[in-house]
């Protein structure tokens, strides 16, 4: 696969976007921990506030890094810029208009698999780059940096209620296609991660339709 762009262009741009945004990185923790918390205690304030984060985040990467950096040296940051900014305001706008929308944590497949997730986008994909040489400015950080910040989305969400979430899938579920070649042509490991998250919203979304398809063959038999 040829790129428009070196691995040292690549990570150059990190250095110069990481040394601009950095407040941002603290500033995410602190929400990102937040929303975390109040998966343990649901509430309509919470499903506003924790999408709310997310699309604070969908909107830095889509302006700040793919628009105002990542642009530079590969053409095709233009379009992933826009899709970007259209999850930021999916994130906004979907979880404002359905009342019933609720993030929660539990021991269920779905949302332990997302807490799995979460703890790998904020804690352990930092460590892994940093043992793997990606040391800073040039690391992808999280909440400025689309692959954890997309690893972090899809932990996030796979909390939340499904037929309301699984349309904000999507577009973390595209990025995973692209983000998770990092992993192999740019010598980003711990980006192989999307690749892992995206085989798990395949595997739940074929269950969970074949979940309700066998929940209504069953209710037609029982009539």
């Amino acid at each position: 696969m040829d790129l428009p762009f070196t691995q040292d262009a690549f990570f150059a741009v990190f250095g110069g976007y990481n040394q601009v945004v950095w407040p941002l990185i603290p500033l995410f923790y602190v929400l990102a921990t937040a929303s975390v918390a109040m998966l343990f205690r649901p509430s309509r304030g919470a499903a506003l506030f924790i999408p709310s984060t997310l699309a604070a985040m969908w909107a830095v990467n889509g302006v700040g890094y793919h628009w105002m950096f990542f642009r530079e040296i590969n053409p095709a940051a233009a379009l992933f810029a826009a899709v970007f900014v259209v999850q930021a305001m999916g994130l906004i706008v979907l979880p404002a208009r359905i009342p019933s929308l609720r993030f929660a944590a539990g021991t269920e497949a779905r949302p332990a698999i997302g807490l799995l997730l979460i703890l790998f986008a904020t804690v352990l994909y930092p460590l892994w780059g940093w043992t793997a040489g990606h040391g800073w400015p040039e690391m992808p950080a999280f909440g400025v940096a689309p692959c954890p910040t997309t690893i972090f989305t899809i932990g996030i969400l796979l909390t939340g209620t499904w037929r309301v979430v699984r349309w904000l899938l999507i577009v973390p579920g595209l990025w995973a296609v692209v983000g998770g070649s990092a992993a192999i042509f740019l010598g980003v490991p711990q980006d192989s991660t999307l690749i892992v998250a995206l085989v798990l919203l395949i595997l739940f979304t074929v269950g969970l339709a074949s979940g309700r398809g066998y929940a209504r063959h069953s209710a037609v038999d029982a009539a």
